[in-house]
């Protein structure tokens, strides 16, 4: 299966980002895309600011988040419909820092990836156990929970992101990585992209990207610069 390489900006970047796209498109060679796609996603605001660049340098561009409806009396928010509009074509739902921060239950999630294929995008639905809950035994039950009831129907991607390993510099071992993407085949199925997150960086990219049923990554702070980022993509 072709990686997909997928850069999470969060909140950050204003309009000279568009720096960074275009000297990551400087660096990405023909053989490069024939192996992996390269996405970014960027805050909302840059979405259509960026589009013209990222399709000149064959990267793709997607939302952080969007709203399950596609219109109406939601204040600061933002719909699928919109995104697409911008020029989107994937959209994250369900990071642990959503769910966390926002209340946000498997089934809201489950209602924005069904909003994301409404509008055309592909949702990439993250999962990921807490520091707690793994050394409670229970990292694969959260998880498996999560995916049980945050898939949709039809096509999606799926994200694992152990919660304890974002921004930490810690990652699991790589053997806890195979079984639990093991374990996200098994719920998700064939076909089905499933992505690693938590501190991905390009000096232990290779290995992770290397393992079984690991179709690419979900990456935070190394994708913000082209050097780092484009380090991770040539590893795919």
């Amino acid at each position: 299966m072709k990686k997909l390489i997928a850069g999470n900006w969060k909140m950050n970047g204003l309009a000279a980002a568009a720096a960074e796209i275009e000297a990551l498109g400087a660096k990405l060679t023909e053989a490069d895309r024939a192996k992996a796609d390269v996405l970014v996603c960027p805050p909302a605001t840059l979405v259509s600011v960026l589009e013209p660049k990222a399709r000149a340098a064959g990267i793709a561009l997607g939302g952080q988040d969007c709203h399950e409806k596609e219109c109406g009396a939601h204040t600061g928010c933002i719909s699928a419909e919109m995104l697409a509009d911008a020029g989107a074509t994937y959209v994250i739902v369900g990071h642990s820092e959503r769910r966390a921060d926002f209340g946000e239950t498997d089934a809201a999630v489950k209602a924005k990836a069904e909003a994301a294929q409404r509008a055309g995008l592909m949702p990439i639905v993250c999962v990921g156990e807490t520091r707690d809950e793994r050394e409670a035994g229970r990292a694969e039950a959260v998880v498996r929970g999560q995916l049980e009831g945050s898939l949709p129907e039809g096509e999606f991607v799926v994200a694992y992101e152990p919660v304890w390993a974002i921004g930490t510099g810690l990652v699991p071992e790589e053997a806890d990585i195979a079984a639990m993407h093991r374990l996200m085949r098994e719920v998700a199925g064939p076909g089905v992209r499933l992505l690693y997150g938590g501190s991905v960086k390009p000096a232990n990219a290779k290995a992770i990207l290397g393992l079984d049923d690991v179709d690419g990554a979900l990456v935070g702070g190394a994708s913000l610069k082209a050097e780092d980022f484009y380090g991770i993509i040539s590893a795919a």
